[in-house]
């Protein structure tokens, strides 16, 4: 049987053992045992408790794709006769892309005899990055392409700061939920053998005596 190298339960080096006697240690310590590295030779085996080893190895997943946040394009479409209504609900969304950290393509469509009034277009755009300025900047001017004419506008720099502090504060909790959970899982069976001796002293000794 291919032998392994044994890693302990508490990260320390065990050496080279053969299969059977790693399943052995693992089952006299009540946990699991995972290969961590099979392409290693002899392949890696640590003994652990495969659950929490999952769970750990979920919560890092999270907090790197978290890390590797990328600026997305989000689009959104106007028409040169979009009603205030329309307007309003359709910019809010813009506002929220760039309050969210993503760029956004604002275009006006034109239709038929509405290129004629493609100044209107260009007035709508002005106005959408104007009402933006807090927030963002223009990364590509408005201009027109066949029937479309659009803008890029991207979150400022100072947007883009916020959010990575609320990520690093996110990432700040979510570490001290760990290390809280860790600690408890370190008192908690204290707590029980305690409450257990309590119950048992505080149990009525039955005398077997009758009435």
């Amino acid at each position: 049987m291919t032998p392994v190298r044994l890693i302990g339960p508490d990260g320390e080096q065990v050496g080279i053992v053969p299969v059977k006697e790693a399943l052995e240690r693992a089952h006299g310590v009540d946990l699991d045992l995972v290969e961590v590295s099979p392409t290693s030779r002899p392949p890696v085996c640590r003994i652990l408790d495969y659950g929490k080893y999952k769970y750990e190895l979920s919560k890092k997943d999270r907090l790197a794709k978290k890390r590797q946040h990328s600026v997305q394009l989000k689009e959104m479409r106007y028409r040169p006769k979009t009603d205030e209504h329309d307007y309003r609900f359709k910019s809010k969304h813009v506002r929220e892309f760039l309050e969210a950290g993503s760029k956004v393509r604002a275009f006006v469509m034109f239709r038929g005899r509405e290129l004629a009034y493609t100044d209107r277009g260009k007035r709508l755009l002005d106005r959408v990055a104007e009402e933006m300025a807090d927030i963002a900047i223009i990364d590509v001017p408005a201009k027109r392409e066949g029937r479309h004419m659009s803008m890029i506008l991207g979150p400022k720099p100072e947007v883009l700061k916020k959010l990575k502090q609320l990520r690093d504060d996110e990432e700040a909790s979510s570490r001290r939920d760990e290390r809280t959970e860790e600690a408890l899982e370190q008192v908690a069976p204290d707590q029980v053998e305690t409450e257990t001796e309590v119950k048992s002293e505080t149990e009525p000794v039955d005398s077997g005596s009758d009435n």
